[in-house]
């Protein structure tokens, strides 16, 4: 939830029970809680034109000319990495502005969560092998495409298998 105090904003969201952190893993997919994550997860999922993470320097900048206010390199830093949890409403919408997505990613824990589904799609989709077989699956019936669902289910929970440590 966001509260705002005049201009300074606190992010809080609720954390997935046994969840440890903000990664976009714990509590299944796209799921991103946590102020820090979700800057995080904007960072991997949206890219340059030539797909290359942008750089703090980047984004900083970008937000300073957007608001008009101080946004240096460190600040950023120390948002994306937790230390600092009290950005100001501006900064929030001038990263929002920048990453492209609604100013409700940070202040909204459903439509937060919603559109880190939709980020984590997108950022899905990069991968080449998973695109292909993407638009490979277009044509498919909906039988077909049930078919394709269970397989690769089969095989995830195979993959998961193998990555547990041996009791």
């Amino acid at each position: 939830m966001a509260e705002s105090t005049g201009d300074v904003v606190q992010v809080r969201t609720q954390e997935p029970q046994g969840s440890e952190g903000g990664s976009a893993e714990p509590g299944g997919p796209g799921e991103v809680s946590g102020l820090s994550a979700r800057i995080e997860a904007l960072f991997h999922t949206v890219r340059r034109p030539d797909r290359e993470q942008y750089t703090n320097e980047e984004v900083a900048r970008a937000c300073r000319e957007a608001t008009g206010e101080s946004f240096s390199t460190t600040y950023l830093w120390q948002l994306r990495t937790g230390r600092r949890d009290n950005p100001t409403k501006r900064h929030l919408e001038a990263l929002a502005h920048f990453f492209q997505v609604p100013p409700a990613y940070f202040f909204d824990e459903r439509q937060g969560a919603e559109i880190a589904k939709e980020l984590a799609l997108l950022g899905a989709l990069r991968d080449a092998g998973v695109r292909s077989l993407a638009l490979r699956a277009v044509g498919l019936s909906p039988e077909g495409l049930d078919t394709v669902s269970e397989l690769v289910d089969v095989i995830a929970r195979r993959d998961a298998a193998r990555k547990r440590p041996s009791p």
